[in-house]
């Protein structure tokens, strides 16, 4: 029998493919952390979703974190230089946030990988890439939580 995959989530094709981009990026390190999956659920189902759909929202998406759709599949599906951007800049935040030990880098050589990927698929110029990293990591540095910067870039976009 064959595996079939979860139903579509109630969330546009577009807010999907954002969310499949930073599952990617998160899943570069091939490990995913529970308590990762849970505040991503928790931002993702806030910014998608009111009241008591949260829950669901959150229940719908919890499959499509957990699988790890290749970039060369989303990427193309960014209708915008400003998505383009948007998706760099939570791709870098969400590797530059997951050191899992003191000792560890920031970003390990598999996320480093991973990236080099992303930028490359964007084909956004050195200059722009200079600049989104700058912000992110002006973001970092403020010691904001991941979820929440991935949250108020995603707000961010919406309003646009």
């Amino acid at each position: 029998m064959a595996v079939q995959p979860p139903p579509p989530p109630s969330i546009t094709p577009h807010q999907m493919n954002l969310l499949r981009i930073v599952a990617y990026m998160a899943w570069s390190d091939g490990q995913l952390a529970q308590e990762e999956v849970d505040l991503m659920l928790n931002s993702f189902s806030s910014l998608f979703a009111t009241g008591d759909s949260q829950k669901q929202l959150q229940e719908e998406l919890r499959d499509y974190l957990m699988q790890n759709i290749p970039l060369e599949e989303s990427i193309p599906k960014l209708e915008s230089q400003q998505e383009r951007e948007l998706v760099l800049k939570l791709g870098y935040e969400v590797i530059a946030c997951s050191a899992r030990t003191p000792d560890e880098p920031n970003i390990n050589e598999e996320e480093e990988v991973a990236y080099q990927k992303l930028k490359q698929l964007l084909n956004l110029s050195p200059d722009i890439v200079e600049r989104i990293e700058a912000e992110a990591n002006t973001e970092i540095n403020q010691r904001e939580g991941i979820v929440d910067m991935m949250t108020r870039g995603l707000q961010q976009f919406m309003q646009n």
